[in-house]
């Protein structure tokens, strides 16, 4: 469970981070990088960044790992913490997970439900086979 001043600071280690790679980062393997979370340990001397990119891992974690010093370094020109936490960067595998099911999801033989205003009203389906609705009320 995290506090609120680790989800604070996990969110403007996000910010920052984000801002840097779009603004101020020139390696071109870290241009299309997008940090969708990151998390903090109770200290806040660790941070765990998540990043997904349509580029191929094998490209942007050496970059970003090239990367973590300067990225450290202006993280601790821009907060106030006590200490600067240590990047460690991890592909996220979540939005490829999600991409995988959905495609799971458009392969499946759904045929469509019936909606009442399709189905026949002249006849319920409890009737009597040429017996009217009506009639049987009546008796």
């Amino acid at each position: 469970m995290s506090s609120i001043k680790q989800d604070r600071a996990a969110k403007l280690i996000m910010e920052i981070i984000s801002n840097l790679l779009m603004v101020e980062v020139t390696d071109p393997a870290l241009q299309s990088v997008t940090v969708t979370d990151v998390k903090v340990d109770r200290e806040i001397e660790y941070a765990d960044v998540y990043v997904h990119s349509l580029d191929d891992e094998s490209e942007v974690m050496p970059g970003l790992e090239r990367a973590s010093g300067f990225l450290r370094r202006e993280l601790a020109a821009r907060t106030r913490f006590r200490r600067t936490p240590v990047l460690h960067f991890h592909w996220d595998v979540v939005v490829e997970h999600a991409q995988r099911i959905d495609e799971l999801l458009d392969s499946l033989d759904i045929p469509p439900e019936d909606t009442p205003d399709t189905a026949s009203s002249d006849t319920p389906d409890n009737a009597p086979d040429g017996e009217d609705a009506s009639n049987i009320d009546e008796a």
